[in-house]
């Protein structure tokens, strides 16, 4: 071999020996890059004797990597070995190129690891459009077989692992990924999200000590039919969420307290601010509009009254101006040209009428001190059937202006409350504080339910879980619909939850694995099936 060959040879195949580069021609847009294998025999694939004795040759033509952005080809010449073992049934074999080639495969191992690559970063359409980019002439389906074709990671034997659900087909299929909780590796997913899918798994990793969970009754029963040496711990963030929801059950049962409540604050409300006092020709301005629709609507209605004068009927006078028949029309039953202004106020009827004059009778009686949902109670009382709403609008209109119109605020809702009691004091604005004060202060459930809160949070932050049996206790005594069903579920998952409380293992980075799981997901449009989708997470 010349020295321009030796060195070809080591830029192409700077990893692979027993190759040897003969030439290299390039057409058009590709190379074809011939060689031969230098070894003076080969090993049985089946008995492993080693043979020098040739049977015959051949060319295989395995695609390569793109070189200088040109497809590649390699030529290579293959020897055919007979296999002189007495023992092995196999008479014949092929040698293959360590690093280089495998059997009946069509390309390069190197270009294998690039398409594998490819596909497990992009997946399939994605991957296809970069690899053709790079030259690589592939298609998306040998993109996720090269993906398939790629080995699972080799793991060590776990101490601790977090154990989660996620969704395949959101409220259809649901399967379970397990992690470990020291690397926040992901070890497995399992196709389903019940204990006879995660007890087998648990069994082949004897070495688990702690098993972090949410509270869900399938994965504490595998844990304790698999894994009894291990400790299970239940996470902080799904006890949480599960103390907000009882929260805001207790909150829901006490929704009548949060009706009519004190003002917040001593200051009493903003006065509504009260239109100017109308000038003494309003009325007559309110008859004459002003604008470009009023010069216009005057315009039209005494061009079509004087054509109406002139004997003209409503159809011709249409044709004449181009204008529709109903337009002509509604001009010439317009007895003011003011009439054809939009916007101008109409006299309704309202359910609210037979209870006007009572309504100025006692605003006039209390001089304007009585509140509009005092008057609402007062008329639903009398048979009124309308909505606070509409009370209210009447009084902006037609009490006496210049007077005070107390607006009684609307209540806070459930969700409202749910987020004063269980949000952190510090994130509250004062306004919000004020506010809770009021329904703490109307209500000794709601203010219960707030201690109750706080206690367990504090709890959950200074992971003080020695406290629980008490609180438990407290909270189950207090007869608080949803509080007290939250603390008495706690006793069948007690030695977990205690663990959650006092320990520093948690499912934070289960949750974020499924995360990942969610994008990998998006990326494939949903159309992944499950050993795709293991495959890709296991080795990203």
């Amino acid at each position: 071999m010349n020295e321009a060959l030796y060195q070809l040879q080591n830029l192409l195949f700077p990893s692979v020996s027993g190759v040897a580069v003969t030439s290299v021609e390039m057409h058009c847009a590709a190379i074809r890059i011939e060689a031969r294998c230098t070894p003076t025999g080969a090993a049985c694939p089946d008995c492993g004797y080693w043979t020098e004795r040739v049977h015959s040759s051949y060319l295989r033509f395995p695609a390569d990597l793109p070189t200088a952005g040109r497809r590649a080809t390699v030529i290579l010449r293959v020897r055919r070995f007979l296999c002189t073992g007495e023992a092995c049934r196999r008479r014949t074999f092929v040698e293959q190129v360590p690093g280089l080639t495998r059997r009946h495969a069509q390309v390069t191992e190197r270009l294998r690891q690039a398409m594998g690559a490819i596909g497990l970063a992009l997946a399939g359409r994605a991957g296809t459009r970069l690899a053709q980019l790079m030259g690589i002439a592939t298609s998306r389906t040998t993109l996720l077989r090269r993906v398939m074709d790629l080995p699972d990671p080799a793991a060590p034997e776990p101490r601790a692992v977090g154990v989660d659900d996620f969704a395949l087909r959101r409220g259809h299929v649901y399967g379970t990924v397990v992690i470990d909780a020291e690397t926040h590796q992901v070890l497995d997913l399992l196709p389903e999200r019940d204990a006879a899918t995660l007890a087998p798994w648990l069994k082949t990793h004897p070495d688990i000590k702690v098993i972090c969970r949410d509270r869900s009754g399938a994965y504490a029963e595998a844990a304790a039919t698999a894994a009894p040496q291990a400790t299970q711990v239940a996470d902080r963030f799904h006890l949480w969420q599960n103390l907000t929801s009882a929260v805001e059950k207790t909150v829901a049962a006490h929704r009548s307290c949060l009706r009519d409540l004190p003002p917040a604050t001593p200051e009493p409300e903003p006065a509504w601010e009260a239109p100017l006092e109308p000038a003494p020709d309003q009325d007559e301005e309110e008859d004459d509009p002003t604008g470009k629709f009023a010069e216009r609507a005057r315009a039209h209605h005494a061009l079509v009254h004087e054509l109406l004068k002139q004997g003209m009927g409503i159809r011709y006078i249409a044709r004449h101006l181009g204008w529709g028949r109903h337009t002509v029309q509604r001009y010439a039953r317009a007895a003011r040209w003011q009439d054809m202004v939009k916007g101008r106020k109409r006299q309704r009827s309202s359910k609210l009428d037979p209870f006007k004059p009572y309504l100025e009778q006692r605003w006039t009686e209390t001089e304007g001190r009585v509140t509009i949902l005092d008057l609402h109670h007062e008329i639903t009382a009398r048979g009124f059937r309308g909505h606070y709403s509409t009370v209210r609008d009447w009084a902006r209109r037609a009490l006496p202006r210049g007077e005070s119109v107390v607006l009684a605020p609307p209540p806070p809702s459930v969700r409202q409350v749910t987020g004063w009691l269980t949000r952190h004091p510090a994130t509250l604005t004062e306004t919000e504080k004020l506010h809770r004060k009021t329904v703490l202060d109307r209500c000794p459930e709601l203010a219960i339910t707030a201690d109750l809160t706080s206690s367990f949070a504090e709890m959950l932050t200074t992971l003080s879980g020695e406290r629980l049996p008490g609180w438990v206790n407290e909270a189950a005594t207090a007869d608080l619909p949803g509080i007290s069903t939250f603390a008495l579920g706690l006793h069948s998952d007690f030695d977990a939850v205690t663990a959650g409380l006092t320990t520093d293992w948690n499912s934070g980075p289960v949750e974020g694995a499924v995360n990942r799981i969610k994008m990998f997901k998006r990326q494939m449009f949903g159309r992944a099936g499950f050993p795709l989708l293991r495959k890709r997470v296991l080795l990203a």
